[in-house]
């Protein structure tokens, strides 16, 4: 018997993955999340190959994980993925404490976060705005530079 299956909260055309007990905290982690916030899955990917920060590759397995659930558990296409979320949360909180002067103790604190990243394939009404905005930027810096400069005196 059991309970019943929980509704799905995201949409058919989306996968999610999440990492959590990540040691970094929560702050310094969003700094890196925003690196791939909106951008294409093989961009966002390469930009965390080659990130300095050291919490970048554990982000990039949690994408790895999102790509690897939207193609193999709803059959989406992985070329036109976009990791349309990656949001943090805090997660435990270690405490510590170290040894001061005359006997005293100062706190520790080592924090813990965790990362959910969403994916979303583009649909084709997406790609065709991509593709226009695209002509239109290509064709605004095509007409600027051929105008001539105006020259100053």
């Amino acid at each position: 018997m059991g309970k019943p299956k929980r509704e799905r909260s995201l949409s058919d055309s989306e996968a999610q993955a999440v990492a959590r007990n990540l040691r970094v905290s929560p702050r310094k982690l969003n700094l890196v999340a925003g690196l791939i916030r909106g951008k294409p899955v093989d961009t966002a990917l390469a930009d965390l190959e080659f990130s300095r920060k050291r919490i970048a590759q554990d982000v990039r397995k949690c994408v790895m994980s999102a790509v690897a659930n939207a193609e193999n558990n709803h059959g989406l296409d992985v070329n036109e993925l976009v990791v349309s979320e990656a949001y943090v949360g805090k997660n435990l909180t270690m405490r510590r404490f170290t040894a001061r002067g005359r006997g005293r103790a100062s706190s520790i604190v080592k924090p813990f976060a965790q990362i959910t990243v969403v994916v979303r394939q583009k649909s084709d009404e997406e790609n065709e705005k991509a593709a226009s905005k695209k002509a239109k930027a290509a064709k605004g810096s095509k007409s600027a530079a051929t105008k001539p400069a105006k020259e100053t005196a």
